[in-house]
């Protein structure tokens, strides 16, 4: 009885909320296949696009990490076979380990008769996401999930709110051929900010959310300011002033790094638009010899989704 899941690419942070804030995107995304085999073991069978970087072992892969302790959970000695297509870059800025947590937990649950709810999966496709990125953080794997847009209050318990979604907002992103560490986009964060820059930070994330609630993009654009990350990781991101500088001119209400990079995002208030400043960010790195990818469209309210059987 195979089962087939699609988990979309993920914004996270979304410039004004570090760690707190995601949005889930339409496209790329990753495709994970599964189905019961008779030796009781959870096996990853093979592993499509990822040019042989990601792990076969199933206790060292983000995609097979939730699978194992949902059976555990359930106390289920039960054998799955996990097929794994990548269908979004590595080290992107995507979300793209949350998306093939989420994309194998979704199918092992309806491969299991669907044990547990879309929220009771959070728990463990974060443990799957925290053995790729080191620590616990839902910003791209909660959203890529659940759909829309997610604000996390907190961890211990695990507490957010997931934030309404203008009909009129769009997303444009760009995905461009530079290689962005999270590690070093870690690294290169100051320990400590100063009071003041700490408060304008929390009324940005403030003004953003009113925003959302009282559908008024003028707050949502003059929101969109990241005074923590941005001014140390936009340099590890080759053109990103250029950048940044031809989404606001082609009309984009904000613009910013999506995750910690090197991919960059942008809102507008229409798919015209947003297809504009998609081919604008994508032609201006361009211009700088630097190819990418691009994608555009309204933001993705469903979340993950099951595709076989349809």
């Amino acid at each position: 009885m195979k089962v087939s899941a699609f988990a979309p690419a993920s914004v996270g942070n979304l410039t004004c909320g570090f760690d707190l804030l995601g949005m889930a995107l339409n496209e790329p995304g990753d495709l994970v296949s599964v189905d019961f085999n008779d030796y009781n073991e959870v096996k990853i069978v093979d592993i499509i696009g990822d040019g042989g970087k990601l792990s076969r072992n199933a206790d060292k892969n983000t995609t097979t990490i939730p699978i194992k302790l949902m059976l555990k959970k359930l106390n289920l000695e039960k054998g799955i076979d996990v097929l794994l297509d990548k269908r979004m870059p590595l080290g992107s800025g995507m979300g793209s380990s949350a998306a093939s947590a989420v994309a194998g937990a979704m199918a092992a649950n309806e491969l299991l008769g669907n044990p547990f709810t879309k929220q009771e999966l959070i728990p463990f496709i974060l443990e799957g996401e925290a053995f790729a990125s080191g620590s616990v953080h839902g910003d791209n794997a909660i959203p890529c999930l659940l759909g829309g847009i997610v604000l996390i209050l907190d961890y211990e318990p695990l507490r957010m709110v997931e934030l309404p979604v203008p009909e009129n907002l769009y997303y444009s992103l760009v995905h461009p051929n530079l290689k962005v560490l999270t590690k070093e986009a870690r690294e290169i964060l100051p320990k400590q900010f100063s009071m003041k820059t700490t408060i304008q930070q929390m009324g940005l994330l403030s003004g953003f959310v009113a925003g959302l609630y009282e559908n008024n993009t003028d707050l949502i654009s003059k929101s969109l300011k990241d005074l923590l990350a941005e001014p140390y990781r936009k340099n590890l991101i080759t053109g990103f002033d250029k950048v940044y500088n031809s989404a606001i001119s082609t009309g984009a209400l904000n613009c910013g790094i999506s995750g910690s990079g090197p991919s960059v995002y942008a809102l507008s208030t229409s798919a015209q638009t947003a297809e504009k400043v998609a081919k604008t960010m994508l032609h201006t790195f361009n211009t700088l010899n630097i190819e990418g990818e691009m994608y555009y469209g309204k933001i993705n309210t469903e979340g993950a989704k099951i595709t076989f059987p349809s």
